[in-house]
This record gives structure tokens, C-alpha cells and sequence, in this order.
């Protein structure tokens, strides 16, 4: 892992881009507590499937521009027609099954609400409620599933969520801030375990 240049910080390899920065340093792995910022990166994270996050990254102002802002209840009222539409929405990725799978998903989550409260207090539960601070000092070490993201997808599946693997519930796990992945030397590591920290004070 490089610094770029004598003033800049120390940041996972993988955030490249101006746009892959920006998402590095203010989004992933910060804990997300909101069921509409939840119920995004579900979205986000099954449209990546098979394509570069670069990609998503460039998409996701048209998808929320496209998914009425992501709202759960909206999305869920969508018709065939309006899934047809979106086929044709050369912003984001024109995937049947990948729309198909954001309505299904949005209705899957409105029951879920209905049945805990909030999304939030459904998927927090596979992490015991506290994010999961792993010591990655090799990006190699990373993994691409685990035990928790295994459960989360299988339950998520029984609930009716489609594009739901163990590969994309661990993704999203890390982007919503349930697992600090965050290299040992990112910058973004020990600014994330002192705002958990201070959160319990």
C-alpha cells in the first residue's frame, strides 16, 4: 500500500479514482443506521454483481434518480411497466434480473420492517449489533465471505431477497460499516475504531 506523495494519506489499494477516494474516505465501512441507506447499497451492491464497484460508483446518482431516491415503498409498488422503463434507462445497468431484483427486494424489506421494526435492527443482529474490526495488513487476506455474511444471505433468501450471495451480503457488510475492513495503515482504520469509540461514550 502507497501514499500518494509526502502529504497524502495512507489509503486501502483499491481506491484508485477521485470518485473511488471520495467513497473510501466518507462512506465504506462507516456504520449505516438508516433502512433508506440500507435498502441503497442493497441495491448498489446487486447491480455490481459481475461488474466493476468503479462502475456502480459512476451509475449511482442515475440510480437514485432512476429508484425514486431509493425509497423502499416506492420501489415496491413498481409494475411491469415501470420495471420496462428502467430496462431502457441507459444510466444505469439495463439487467432484468437485476431490477427485477431491486422490487423484490424492496418488498421483501417493507415485510421485514414490518416484522423487526427497521431493517437496521434485522441485519445489525448478524453482527451482534457492533461492527466487526478485523487487522488486514495484506489486501490478500481479505475475504470474500464469511460465517456472518453465509447466515446473512442464507436468511435473506429465506425471507424472499434475490442477488443475495454470500460474495454480495459481504460487500455490503463492508460498505455499511458492519465489518471494518480497512487495512491496519489506511488512514480510515483507526478514524473509524475512534468514532466507534466514541459513539459508546
Amino acid at each position: 500500500m502507497k501514499s500518494r506523495g509526502t502529504s497524502s494519506p495512507v489509503r486501502c489499494a483499491w481506491a484508485q479514482s477521485d470518485l473511488a477516494i471520495r467513497y473510501h474516505d466518507e462512506e465504506w465501512g462507516v456504520p449505516v443506521r438508516d433502512d433508506g441507506k440500507l435498502f441503497e447499497f442493497l441495491i448498489l451492491e446487486g447491480a455490481q454483481a459481475g461488474l466493476s464497484w468503479e462502475t456502480i460508483l459512476n451509475k449511482r446518482e442515475n440510480y437514485r434518480a432512476a429508484f425514486d431516491g431509493f425509497d423502499a415503498q416506492a420501489v415496491a409498488r413498481y409494475d411491469r411497466r415501470k420495471m420496462a422503463k428502467l430496462l431502457k434507462d441507459p444510466g444505469i445497468v439495463r439487467n432484468r434480473l437485476k431490477i427485477a431484483s431491486a422490487v423484490q427486494n424492496a418488498r421483501a424489506l417493507l415485510r421485514v420492517q414490518g416484522e423487526f421494526g427497521s431493517f437496521e435492527r434485522y441485519v445489525w443482529q448478524f453482527v451482534k449489533g457492533e461492527p466487526r474490526v478485523n487487522s488486514w495488513k495484506s489486501r490478500q487476506r481479505v475475504p470474500a465471505r464469511t460465517a456472518e455474511s453465509d447466515a446473512l444471505s442464507k436468511d435473506l433468501k429465506k425471507r424472499g431477497f434475490n442477488f443475495v450471495g454470500s460474495t454480495i451480503c459481504y460487500a455490503f457488510m463492508q460498505a455499511v460499516g458492519m465489518v471494518n475492513d480497512h487495512m491496519v495503515e489506511c488512514f480510515r482504520y483507526d478514524q473509524l475504531i475512534g468514532r466507534k469509540a466514541a459513539q459508546r461514550t
